[in-house]
């Protein structure tokens, strides 16, 4: 590291691991520090996480990254967070205890909750919100929390309690509990947010039973929002930029311009693409989102979101133990050469855009006494791949955009045989940034925005430096063949789920 160089820090709190990043001012990677934490599932349907190891892990995470770079909080210009979204934290101002788990944006339980405000309150909170009525969001976990924990109501009515998503906890703890804030980003995901008013609504908080009191400021995304003042090692550094995990990997891609997508493979994917400066309305079921602000202008952005996407190959490794590491799909997959008429429908926690159907079920087809590891691991790739060309077909009728490429991060983006199954299928180039973290990297630009470490976007685009190009390499009536049969494979996944809710409806009536 050079004597002089500006560096921004970055906390990445994921939905399996915390990481903390240190970016110099070319946005290059001068230390990372990773660690995992873990996956709590109480029920079927149900994904918890300990909020105390979360904050836990973070901290470690921040003070590994600087003491593997050899710096102190005195070289750091200041600090980004980004983190997992709609995840619902509640915990008592005064002692600071949690008081519960904190329930995942993957968590489902309250699936029949939601169908009762769909069938009342839909259009509504589309209009305002921009978002689908579903468990994935934090409303309906708040309103869970505040129905199923004794005395938490009272406490909260009484401004005794304050609700977060990751954002919010892990702020309020390094600042010893003085801010309790989010940024418009990361308050769009939670159903009780005006996206176009940028306010708190007081109606959607009726709807969902949840008191004001609960909810914490609104900042911009950029700016200086407080110090750490809890933690010895990491005291003094100033927090200045927070976003949504998505929203901050928009930011990270440089795409800063109405326009430009990206999209990221990690647990889930999203795909997200730049609608400039007001909302856009989907016609294909896709969600309208706050993609950041930074002063008081406000950029916008739709958004398609696939609940299961590297979390598949988890799920093959660990579950079924097809491979024995992550890494070793690609290699497994390219021996097959292909799925061999296989088709992965990994909807393991329902299906989300442009279906957003929490009953759905997880399903492979096509089997055979052939069908291998191989087989299976190919198809299990192919789904990421299909998932993210459904969200961008929706994506460009919605918007009449013509969308000359797109922009990719995220672990499950290093799999090259993935970005080339992605390229065919879309029939446009994938482009793969040298530098995968972009997540990390769009808070710490956000931060760096804020304290001078960059001066504007424009210096920001200096920095890109583009790692490998993809190209389709099959034609397009290929790619539309193979796009209809995952079509055919979903559509069993639907009817199941719908014999399933009947099923259940009548066991509850009789």
């Amino acid at each position: 590291m050079a004597s002089g160089d500006k560096l921004v820090l970055a906390l990445d709190q994921g939905t399996t691991s915390s990481r903390a990043i240190l970016f110099d001012e070319a946005g290059k990677i001068v230390s990372i520090a990773q660690e995992e934490f873990e996956q709590i599932f109480p029920k079927a349907g149900w994904v918890e996480h300990d909020p105390m190891e979360i904050l836990s892990s973070q901290i470690d995470t921040a003070e590994g990254a600087l003491d593997s770079a050899s710096v102190t909080r005195g070289d750091i210009s200041c600090v980004g967070i980004t983190n997992q979204r709609e995840t619902c934290v509640v915990w008592d101002r005064r002692t600071g205890e949690p008081v519960m788990n904190a329930i995942v944006w993957q968590d489902r339980r309250t699936a029949d909750h939601c169908l009762r405000i769909r069938n009342d309150h839909e259009s509504l909170i589309r209009r305002k919100t921009g978002l689908e009525v579903d468990p994935y969001f934090s409303a309906s976990k708040i309103a869970w929390i505040l129905e199923n924990v004794e005395g938490v109501r009272k406490k909260a009515e009484n401004g005794e309690l304050a609700f977060g998503t990751i954002d919010s906890w892990l702020i309020w703890n390094l600042t010893g509990g003085e801010k309790h804030v989010t940024d418009v980003s990361n308050a769009s995901r939670t159903m009780l947010y005006d996206i176009n008013s940028l306010v708190w609504d007081d109606e959607l908080l009726s709807i969902f039973n949840v008191p004001l009191e609960l909810m914490p400021d609104v900042v911009p995304s950029s700016g200086l929002i407080g110090e750490v003042t809890a933690f010895g090692k990491l005291n003094g550094l100033r927090i200045a930029g927070v976003a949504g995990d998505q929203q901050a990997a928009l930011f990270g891609q440089r795409c800063f311009a109405e326009g430009q997508a990206k999209s990221t493979y990690g647990t889930g994917c999203f795909l997200l693409l730049n609608t400039g400066k007001s909302s856009a309305e989907s016609n294909h079921r896709l969600l309208s989102t706050v993609g950041w602000q930074i002063g008081d202008k406000c950029e916008y952005a739709l958004e398609g979101s696939v609940f299961i996407g590297g979390a598949v190959v988890q799920w093959l490794r660990d579950s079924l133990g097809i491979i024995g590491s992550a890494s070793e799909i690609e290699e497994l997959a390219r021996e097959a050469g292909g799925s061999d008429g296989v088709h992965f429908v990994p909807a393991f926690a329902g299906l989300g855009s442009p279906y957003w159907d929490p009953n759905a079920r997880g399903l492979i087809t096509g089997l055979t006494r052939g069908t291998g590891r191989g087989n299976i691991s190919y198809a299990a790739l192919e789904a990421i791949a299909f998932q993210t060309t459904e969200l961008l077909e929706a994506m460009q009728q919605d918007s009449d955009a013509s969308i000359p490429e797109l922009r990719v991060d995220g672990g499950a983006a290093l799999n090259d045989l993935l970005m080339q199954i992605q390229a065919d299928f879309l029939q446009i180039p994938i482009v793969r940034s040298d530098v995968t973290e972009t997540t990390a990297l769009g808070a710490a630009y956000l931060a760096g925005l804020a304290c001078g470490v960059w001066e504007s976007t424009d210096q920001i685009e200096k920095t890109a430096r583009a790692d490998q190009r993809f190209e389709p390499s099959i034609n397009p009536d290929e790619a539309c063949e193979k796009l209809e049969g995952w079509k055919r494979a979903v559509e069993k996944s639907l009817d199941w789920a719908e014999n399933e809710t009947i099923q259940a409806r009548r066991t509850r009536t009789q």
